[in-house]
C-alpha cells in the first residue's frame, strides 16, 4: 500500500510539473506573440513614415520642375521673336510651359495621379485603347 501511495504522489508531482511547464510555455508563446506584434507594428509604422517622406520628396521635385518650366517660359517670352508667325509660336509655347508649370507646382504628384484617375474613370474606353496602343508601341520598341 505504501508503494501505491508513493507512486500516486509521484504521478501527482509529474502532473503538476507538466502543468507548470505547459503554463510557462503558454506564457512564453503569448509574450513572443506580443513582441512580434509590437515589432511588426513598429516596422509598419517606419515603412509608412519612409513612404511618406519619399512622397513628399517626389512632390517637392515635381513642384521644382513646375517652377523650372515657368522660368523657362519667361526665358522664351524674353528671348523669342515678338512678332510674326514665329512670335505667335513662341508665345504659344511660353503659355503652354507656363500653364503646365503652374499645374505641376500647384497640384504636385498626388494631384496628377488623382486627375489621371478621374480622367480614366470618365473615359474608360479611350483610356483602354490608349493603353493598348502604348503597350503595342513599347513591345515594338523593346523587341528591336
Amino acid at each position: 500500500m505504501a508503494n501505491t501511495t508513493g507512486s500516486s504522489k509521484n504521478m501527482d508531482k509529474v502532473k503538476e510539473m507538466a502543468s507548470d511547464v505547459k503554463d510557462k510555455a503558454q506564457d512564453t508563446a503569448h509574450n513572443l506573440a506580443d513582441k512580434a506584434r509590437d515589432v511588426a507594428s513598429n516596422v509598419g509604422h517606419r515603412i509608412g513614415e519612409a513612404a511618406s517622406a519619399v512622397g513628399r520628396g517626389a512632390d517637392s521635385a515635381v513642384s521644382g520642375a513646375g517652377r523650372g518650366m515657368e522660368s523657362f517660359a519667361d526665358t522664351v517670352r524674353d528671348h523669342g521673336p515678338q512678332s510674326g508667325m514665329l512670335g505667335k509660336a513662341s508665345s504659344a509655347v511660353a503659355e503652354g510651359l507656363d500653364s503646365a508649370g503652374e499645374y505641376l507646382e500647384s497640384h504636385g504628384l498626388s494631384g496628377i495621379g488623382e486627375d489621371l484617375t478621374n480622367l480614366i474613370r470618365r473615359n474608360p474606353i479611350p483610356a483602354l485603347l490608349i493603353g493598348i496602343g502604348v503597350g503595342f508601341l513599347l513591345a515594338r520598341v523593346t523587341r528591336s
